[in-house]
């Protein structure tokens, strides 16, 4: 990894990885099962939903100058990072497509984790700033994990309004993310 960021316009430059992410989440949308609809509209979920798109859309302008650092155990760790995360983002749509309209996201990798799409676009993230080696893109995907944090806390406390006691069920016996242990915190 290099102190300086790295800007340079090429063909195999993060992009790649970016962009996948992107389409993927586009397409995402296409599929039945509308996440907004879930949780009730908060103004505090919104806030902090467009500072986390700002981060990642600075982000993917940002890999466009990233090259990947192609042919080192950066790339092939990174890959290895961006596929697992690709997984988990996969698991979580048809979870998302095969909960019926009108409830709360709980079966399938939901099971596991209280919030695996936004586990499924931090991991991809934090691979291509991996496999490109960049400090400052690794930077950006942790200040990205910090907003999400605090928009998964949001999203909780709007979907138990909405939800009520059938969720706080849930929350109690989900973990937030998936690898962490349930905390004793309610």
């Amino acid at each position: 990894m290099s102190l300086t960021p790295v800007f340079e316009i090429g063909l195999w430059n993060a992009w790649i990885l970016t962009t996948l992410l992107l389409l993927f989440i586009m397409l995402s949308g296409l599929l039945p099962g509308d996440i907004g609809s879930r949780i009730a509209p908060a103004k505090e979920v919104k806030k902090i939903n467009n500072v986390m798109m700002i981060v990642f859309f600075t982000m993917i302008l940002y890999s466009v100058f990233l090259p990947l650092k192609l042919g080192t155990v950066w790339l092939y760790v990174g890959i290895a990072v961006y596929i697992i995360g690709f997984i988990i983002s996969s698991a979580a749509l048809f979870s998302i497509a095969a909960t019926k309209p009108g409830e709360p996201f709980t079966t399938g990798i939901y099971r596991y984790s209280r919030h695996p799409i936004s586990l499924g676009t931090l991991l991809p993230m934090i691979g291509a700033g991996i496999a490109s080696a960049s400090w400052l893109f690794l930077l950006l995907s942790i200040i990205l994990m910090v907003i999400s944090r605090f928009l998964a806390i949001a999203e909780e406390r709007a979907t138990t309004n909405k939800f009520g006691d059938s969720y706080k069920e849930y929350i109690a016996r989900t973990p937030r993310w998936i690898g962490l242990p349930k905390s004793e915190k309610g």
